[in-house]
């Protein structure tokens, strides 16, 4: 899960704290949660899943879609 997240940055070229700031958190307590250091609490889970436009599944690692679900 840890290495889709890091994936999913760089791929739109944005760095940890791009991503903290969309979360309105610390650059350092996005890292950890990108390297396992701390668990990701569901709805930083939700929120991340909506900013990169893909499942909680795909960034759980329970699917290898990662194409957001149809509604």
């Amino acid at each position: 899960m840890y290495s889709r997240l890091r994936d999913l940055r760089n791929d739109k070229d944005w760095l940890q704290k791009d991503v903290a700031a969309m979360l309105g958190m610390s650059q350092t307590g996005y890292s950890k949660y990108e390297t396992g250091e701390n668990d990701i609490p569901t709805s930083i889970l939700i929120r991340l899943a909506e900013i990169y436009h893909t499942s909680t599944d795909y960034l759980l690692g329970r699917t290898d879609n990662p194409a957001p679900p149809r509604r």
